[in-house]
């Protein structure tokens, strides 16, 4: 796991000295991401310039630095990742002549993509990555993302310079980098509390979608984008294909693929270990780290004062059972006190989701004792385990078959009572039959039924539903979600709502939550539930075994027993949450009230005081839960603040409307 970036002077407007400079400083401002070693290579006639900031995992030697370079000095890369089945392709790369120095996995993705070019190379690799590949000959920069978008990869094609990073930070730092915040960025961001790609806060940076290689030849001023990999067709294929099988040979064609992906996870010359929250995605990849692991295996976890909100326990009682070696953190407040304010920074754009919180508390927990850490992520958008993939299997079926002004007055009976009354009225209800929160989700239901049934995923994951009203000349840009066409294609409720959180939610939350969290200590972070053959597979199963009982992630529910006891792991969905209702009318809220008032919003000539206000008002006195609404706001403002006039030649971060 590393940091990379660079650029290419298009003008050649600076001499070789200022251009290595700035790539030094480029590549130093990610030095979170590789405290262990940072090196440069340019090539001042072209105006090439590679940073890379190195955290050594695999290869610990000089054998595996970069920027590396293949021995005719054609081809020259800077890659963050790792590839599992590296030892797998050496022997081919072997008998074709190459000679390996050491035995990192950058040298045998560097001479694959010398050897059978980059596209080849791409479909037979397993593991995660983001890299630059420079081809001398060619005269061309490839920029790639893995499959699912585990690793970040921003880019900026100015008219003065071409710039990459795996951070917005080191484009920041470069002068010809763009400082206008991107307002449909913004709108869009209130809805889902993080930035999509291709889009980034900053207008004029991009990303590098999940599964796409983007190619630049500066002497053509030509760059051209394409998928090497496309999720849709991967969908497509595995529904058509289906299963042909029994259910419990469902099962262990899942326990196969789920050992095998975490078996190969296991390869490092550092100490790892594995988050360990007691729900199902991470006690299976726990259990399978006991059967392949020679040594005993450390697991780490957090909790919090808040009975609500603590999972400690449980992830106790699996580490018991399974003999693992585990590290606890208790929460309180003041831990959510200390970690805010590095936030701006440590996410380098805005992002609104609260477990970034206690994703970093962990990371830096497990960082103490080890470098590469396991975890659950993806468990719940492969093997559908969001409440809304229950209810697509269910109710909202149902629902959907209502008549259309049956749906709107009862979505209009829902909304007679406030969610805070919701709340009260439902309290003596068995915890385990009322789910956290009840009362706001009650008003999503509303919300649902007043949709039209292609808007229904857009309502689900709406934090503003109408963020126009907010964001001033701020316009949203349409993505998948708005994609009619694509409904049409993926008939299956599940089926389509998987497809889309795989496609949006998990690059753009979860995977950004984890990267930068887990970045930020220098900790390695991997995902075995995460393996592109487990996303090719899941598909191939049909939402009948994906939902059983009334419950989702049946398949890995019955993996997991075959390891640990029901009881020990079968309890209602919790996720990573945060008590943050409380801590914003609590210890944070002179924080919180700093960045909303009316001055400070208007002082952005961003956002609109009016409605941020008024919502304020009414989470303060209690009138309404708006912690999901309220801390996107609060995270883009204290980035505003973080990020204004970061270097000497800055601009303002945003214009005036």
């Amino acid at each position: 796991m590393c940091g990379i970036a660079g650029f290419i002077d298009l003008k050649g407007a600076r001499t070789a000295q200022e251009n290595e400079r700035i790539a030094r400083a480029m590549g130093d401002s990610i030095r979170h991401r590789g405290p262990d070693e940072g090196a440069v290579w340019g090539n001042p006639q072209v105006g090439v310039w590679l940073a890379h900031r190195r955290l050594s995992i695999v290869e610990l030697s000089q054998a595996g630095s970069q920027p590396m370079a293949t021995p005719d000095g054609r081809a020259h890369i800077v890659y963050n990742g790792e590839i599992y089945n590296a030892a797998e392709l050496r022997p081919e790369l072997e008998a074709a002549g190459y000679r390996f120095r050491g035995h990192s996995d950058t040298e045998v993705l560097l001479y694959g993509c010398h050897h059978w070019g980059v596209e080849r190379t791409l479909s037979r690799l397993i593991g995660f990555f983001a890299f630059a590949y420079w081809d001398e000959a060619e005269r061309s920069l490839t920029l790639v993302c893995d499959r699912l978008g585990k690793k970040p990869l921003y880019f900026c094609n100015g008219a003065r310079s071409f710039l990459f990073g795996s951070e917005l930070r080191p484009l920041m730092l470069h002068p010809d980098c763009p400082r206008e915040v991107d307002r449909s960025s913004v709108a869009g961001y209130l809805r889902t509390h993080y930035i999509a790609a291709p889009d980034s806060i900053l207008a004029g940076v991009e990303k590098v979608a999940p599964g796409e290689m983007v190619v630049f030849r500066p002497d053509r001023g030509e760059l051209r984008r394409r998928p090497y990999w496309d999720l849709l067709e991967v969908a497509q294929r595995g529904i058509a294909a289906g299963w042909s099988g029994s259910a419990e040979e469902a099962v262990d064609a899942a326990e196969s693929l789920i050992s095998e992906a975490t078996r190969v996870r296991l390869v490092s010359d550092v100490p790892l270990g594995a988050f360990l929250s007691g729900g199902i995605d991470s006690s299976t990849v726990v259990a399978m780290m006991r059967r392949h692991a020679t040594g005993q295996v450390r697991t780490f976890s957090i909790g919090y004062t808040e009975a609500e909100y603590d999972e400690a326990p449980q992830a106790r009682a699996v580490a018991e059972h399974l003999g693992t070696d585990h590290t606890e953190l208790i929460l309180e407040p003041a831990d959510a006190l200390a970690a805010i304010p590095s936030l701006p920074t440590m996410f380098d754009e805005p992002f609104g989701d609260m477990s970034q919180i206690p994703t970093y508390l962990v990371s830096r927990l497990a960082r103490q004792h080890v470098k590469v850490a396991l975890g659950g992520d993806g468990g719940d958008e492969l093997f559908a385990g969001y409440n809304r993939h229950v209810a697509a299997g269910g109710l909202l079926g149902r629902l959907n078959a209502m008549p259309r002004g049956a749906r709107l007055a009862l979505s209009k009976a829902l909304r007679l009572l406030p969610p805070d009354r919701w709340q009260a009225l439902l309290s003596p209800l068995p915890d385990r039959t009322r789910p956290r929160a009840v009362g706001e989700k009650i008003h999503k239901l509303a919300n649902l039924l007043a949709a039209h049934e292609q808007q229904q995923y857009r309502s689900l994951i709406s934090q503003w539903a109408d963020p126009a009203s907010v964001v001033i000349d701020g316009p949203e840009r349409p993505g998948l979600i708005d994609d009619q066409a694509l409904r049409e294609r993926f008939p299956d409720l599940v089926a389509y709502m998987r497809l889309l959180d795989i496609a949006t939610w998990l690059p753009g939350d979860v995977l950004t939550k984890v990267d930068r969290a887990s970045m930020a200590v220098s900790l390695e972070a991997r995902a075995p539930l995460l393996d592109h053959r487990l996303v090719e597979f899941s598909f191939r199963i049909p939402s009948s075994l994906h939902l059983r009982e009334g419950q989702g992630k049946w398949l890995l529910r019955k993996v997991l027993e075959r390891s640990v006891p029901r009881h020990l792991w079968d309890r209602p969905k919790t996720g990573f949450g945060v008590p943050m209702d409380r801590w914003l009318r609590g210890p944070l809220r002179e924080w919180a009230e700093a960045l909303l008032s009316p001055e400070s919003l208007r002082a952005t000539g961003l956002l609109r005081p009016e409605p941020v206000q008024q919502l304020w008002q009414r989470h303060l006195a209690g009138r309404a839960n708006a912690q999901y609404q309220l801390w996107p706001v609060l995270m883009l403002l204290a980035w505003l603040e973080q990020w204004r006039g970061q270097t000497a030649t800055a601009r303002p971060l945003c214009a005036a409307a």
